[in-house]
């Protein structure tokens, strides 16, 4: 479904229309029709020519279910984002309640088919649970480590995921930061803090701050680059930066992204376009078309000609799940597939651009010295190794991991930006061989280092599994949830945790994990109304045993829609003479049970003309807005909150802003 994004803001970003036609005239390039550049290969392949990755925001329901949009995604891309799978409040709804199925589908997803993870987003004023935006200052602090720790931690030892978003939007658009939740409990401390926290759950991820409007330079891009320098001053580990690209061809093109990203690069971090959608005017014609895969071949070539640009992610690929036209009414057609898997003109811009002419760079990083084995225990290791040198530069190193002292092959089980790895999840008392080497932007690999034979301990000698869980019951069901709590185990040594799975109806289906509890309780979130489910609940202690599962405890789901009332405060984010922005415009259920939906009412003066939104469906009918809520964001639990915003334009000295907010449940 549609992803929150949030679009431009700022109306710097108008341009006079003959401006924009000069710009596009004078950066336009050759393009072919769109079915001959499938011909001579996917898009993967020439952006592993060119030492690039190319990427795309993956919905987990057309991922599951369309064969068309899996085939796609296998064959074109190289990298791929979680459209909305990593979020917090997809992750972790509620207090230490894990939900990781959306994630691992994804991540499983890329295993498959040799693709790169970026997981987005760690650290965000949207899609956070209402249980996180109204922590004190040290309660939200130890939110955000045990959020960052676990999520990241997950997938530390997985080799497919190799970067993150960790903290992201924290500017406004005259480059002040904005006054999220975040910032007004704990000041800029947590962007530190939040960095720290990731690098000490995955060493060997790339870590990276995202934002929008911050392709050209301006005072938002300024401040962001003032703000990784500062960081990286202070040895918080910012090792990339992430140019959202969410564009429309009416506002112009940042002739100046390329000059941007290598102003960034001179810092020492990686650059790469993270969000990239480029929206046009309802309806499509040739020529919208021919402007829209220019801006497409743009993007690609500024990529292409910085060495520290690692890739471009297209926010999708197919406008049948694009979030534009719910966000920006009379706008749309933002992607490179059509609403029926075909591809246009803008396909083919970002094919030739990634296939054409020859990379510069074919020269190899030196070979890797010979890692050093430090901190062997039972399960894992520390690595170390004397660094490559490249003539441009040394861009990662693999890790290559073979078992026992001889024989068998080696396999790459990890990567690192950094001259050391640590894997785990490793057998105790077994012998394994590591190898490295290191990679340039060019897609250039050196020669394995020399292998180093690690041995791992004895273990702990625990092989007790827990007791099973006991005495598994539901309690307050509603239309989209259920709450579930059992009596703990006992372990020999201690319990860790407890996994929840879940089956689908009252009897047949396979049982799969759907979330994880350090306590006897389990939240969960996102069900479908009058629907049975079954649950049961296992207990895992250090050493890895599990223990077998619970008694199962059937649900049914309720009709939805009833109960609970909401309450709604809206924010005036910016402005200025011809608009402005209200965000946050928060909706909180102020009721004592579960809302699956909502809607907000709100009037805008007259003259004033709705320009965009996110986070919500918003109709106008004369001067009166109907807000209501997302695929995504209706169901709130007693107390919850969630939050979207809009932009307005006005005549040009009119100071009124909306007014007249109310909210209402079905």
């Amino acid at each position: 479904m549609t992803p929150p994004r949030v679009p431009f803001h700022r109306a710097t970003r108008r341009i006079a229309s003959l401006a924009a036609l000069t710009l596009v005239s004078a950066l336009a390039v050759p393009l072919l029709s769109a079915s001959p550049a499938s011909a001579s290969g996917p898009l993967r392949t020439h952006a592993a020519a060119r030492g690039k990755f190319i990427g795309f925001a993956a919905a987990t329901n057309p991922l599951a279910n369309e064969a068309a949009y899996r085939t796609i995604a296998q064959t074109e891309f190289s990298q791929i984002t979680a459209e909305n799978a990593m979020k917090w409040d997809s992750t972790e709804p509620s207090d230490n309640s894990w939900n990781f199925s959306g994630a691992d589908q994804i991540v499983n997803f890329a295993v498959a088919n040799n693709q790169q993870v970026h997981g987005h987003t760690l650290v965000w004023h949207q899609q956070t649970p209402g249980w996180v935006q109204g922590l004190g200052a040290t309660a939200m602090r130890t939110a955000i480590q045990d959020h960052v720790s676990t999520l990241v931690g997950r997938y530390a030892n997985n080799a497919a995921v190799v970067s993150w978003d960790v903290v992201n939007e924290v500017f406004n658009e005259d480059g002040t930061f904005r006054s999220s939740f975040w910032y007004n409990t704990l000041g800029q401390s947590y962007i530190a803090d939040a960095f720290r926290w990731a690098r000490a759950a995955d060493p060997d991820a790339r870590l990276c701050i995202n934002d929008y409007n911050v392709e050209g330079i301006n005072a938002k891009s300024t401040a962001m680059y003032n703000l990784v320098q500062s960081l990286r001053a202070q040895n918080v580990p910012v090792d990339c930066v992430g140019f959202q690209g969410h564009l429309a061809t009416q506002y112009g093109f940042p002739s100046d992204l390329q000059q941007n990203m290598q102003r960034f690069a001179a810092l020492g971090v990686q650059v790469r376009v993270t969000e990239l959608d480029i929206r046009i005017q309802m309806p499509r014609s040739s020529a919208k078309d021919t402007t829209q895969a220019t801006y497409y071949s743009n993007v690609i070539n500024a990529c292409n000609a910085v060495t520290a640009c690692a890739g471009v992610t297209i926010w999708g690929f197919t406008d049948k799940y694009s979030w534009v036209p719910d966000t920006f009414p009379s706008e749309g057609a933002a992607l490179i597939y059509d609403e029926n898997y075909q591809q246009k003109p803008s396909y083919t811009a970002v094919h030739n651009a990634l296939a054409g002419g020859t990379p510069t760079d074919t020269q190899a990083p030196t070979t890797p010295g010979t890692p050093v084995a430090s901190g062997v225990t039972s399960s894992g290791v520390s690595l170390s190794w004397t660094a490559s040198t490249d003539n441009v530069g040394v861009s990662g190193y693999d890790i290559l991991r073979a078992p026992g002292t001889s024989g068998g092959s080696f396999t790459q089980v990890g990567t690192s930006t950094t001259t050391s790895f640590t894997d785990s999840g490793l057998s105790a008392n077994t012998s394994y061989r590591y190898q490295v080497r290191a990679r340039d932007a060019a897609g250039n690999v050196s020669s394995a280092s020399s292998a180093v034979t690690v041995t791992t301990t004895g273990g702990t000698g625990d092989t007790q599994a827990p007791s099973t869980p006991a005495n598994l019951a539901a309690s307050g069901t509603t239309s989209s949830g259920t709450s579930l709590s059992w009596t703990a185990s006992t372990d020999n040594v201690g319990v860790t945790g407890y996994d929840v799975l879940r089956a689908p109806g009252t009897s047949g289906g396979s049982f799969t994990q759907v979330g994880t509890s350090t306590t006897t309780s389990f939240s969960d979130t996102g069900l479908s109304a009058n629907t049975s489910y079954r649950y049961q609940v296992r207990a895992r202690d250090a050493a890895g045993n599990v223990s077998s599962v619970s008694n199962t405890v059937t649900v049914t789901t309720t009709g939805g829609g009833t109960g609970g009332g909401c309450t709604v405060a809206a924010t005036l984010q910016t402005q200025w003479q011809t608009g402005y922005v209200m965000e946050p415009v928060r909706v909180t259920n102020s009721g004592t049970s579960a809302i699956s939906s909502w809607t907000v009412t709100f009037t805008l003066p007259s003259g004033h003309t709705l320009t965009g939104s996110w986070n919500a469906v918003l109709t106008v009918s004369g001067q009166t807005v109907t807000a209501r809520n997302a695929a995504y964001n209706g169901n709130l639990g007693a107390g919850q909150s969630t939050t979207f915003g809009f932009q307005v334009s006005r005549p040009n000295g009119n100071t009124a802003t909306a007014s007249g907010f109310t909210c209402a449940t079905p």
